[in-house]
């Protein structure tokens, strides 16, 4: 995530919007178990650190893509062949066979 994103999302007075949304009753009564051991006043603050975990996670891995694409086009302009770029990114991309 860039820094100045980052520094963004750190701010206590960004603006909220208020979400419904149907969680079965055990997982609230284990988030509501859960939230005080792991530090947290509430579920509710536990549920926002969890979907904020999983979105940063996410976001890193998606945006991967764009120092990718960053890294091909460096490549191409230092001439590497377009086959060889292809060949590389197509053994990048398939499953590892072990021998």
């Amino acid at each position: 995530m860039k820094i100045n994103k980052l520094t963004q999302r750190l701010q206590k007075n960004r603006p909220m919007t208020m979400v419904s949304i149907r969680i079965p009753n055990d997982v609230i009564e284990d988030l509501k178990r859960v939230a005080p051991m792991l530090g947290f006043s509430g579920y509710q603050s536990l549920i926002k650190a969890y979907v904020g975990q999983g979105l940063r996670t996410d976001i890193e891995r998606l945006e991967g893509g764009i120092e990718i694409s960053t890294l091909l086009e460096s490549l191409r302009k230092k001439g590497v062949k377009e086959d060889i770029i292809s060949s590389a990114m197509a053994e990048a991309q398939s499953p590892v066979s072990v021998s």
